[in-house]
């Protein structure tokens, strides 16, 4: 269960240097037909909580499903090969719609995407985070490598992790009877900046 840790100092998000990146990639028999897309968050906002001892570390971190953007340019452009090519304006009109529908984050309904640090470990020069990603209203955990970087006045939390739909209750879209598919497993890549309060 989240709990603000006592005596903790909140850290509020920064939303303009903070950012949450997912990588789908396309698969079936006609992959080539389709493309790797690239969905982002920069409306990131919430409040990381810390204490002396960095394993009471708790954060509550919400963005909003409706804002979510589809295969930038600038963004492909430093997401490696896999990323290299464009992708057309319908394309990605078409993959912002089916994202945002009934059928996947129904962001009409749901316009809320909630992520909360339950437990954080030990884990070699950074933490192993567990970590409550909330869903359609639904609760889902997955476990977050993360690297924190102390800095004046500031944390920089970041990582990168694989992590699949349907562990998030979403069924991966398909079409022409799944010759032309999205797999399962996504990679998530973040940096999350918070400043301390007055």
């Amino acid at each position: 269960m989240f709990a603000i840790p006592a005596g903790s100092t909140e850290y509020r998000v920064n939303a303009q240097d903070s950012r949450l990146q997912i990588l789908v990639y396309r698969g079936g028999p006609m992959a080539k037909l389709g493309h790797n897309h690239l969905i982002a968050s920069d409306d990131l906002e919430g409040s990381v909580y810390v204490t002396e001892d960095p394993l009471r570390m708790r954060f509550d971190i919400s963005f909003p499903v409706n804002a979510l953007t589809v295969d930038e340019p600038a963004m492909r452009e430093v997401s490696g090969p896999e990323f290299a090519n464009a992708v057309p304006q319908n394309a990605r009109d078409g993959t912002r719609s089916n994202l945002l529908s009934v059928a996947l984050l129904d962001g009409a309904n749901y316009p809320t995407i909630r992520l909360r640090a339950l437990e954080v470990v030990a884990a070699g020069e950074g933490f192993d985070v567990g970590v409550e990603i909330t869903i359609k209203d639904q609760a889902h955990t997955a476990r977050v490598p993360v690297t924190l970087r102390r800095e004046e006045g500031s944390l920089v939390a970041s990582g990168e992790f694989p992590l699949k739909q349907s562990e998030l209750g979403l069924k991966p879209f398909t079409a022409a009877m799944g010759a032309l598919a999205v797999v399962d497993e996504m990679t998530v890549r973040f940096e999350v900046v918070a400043r301390r309060g007055p």
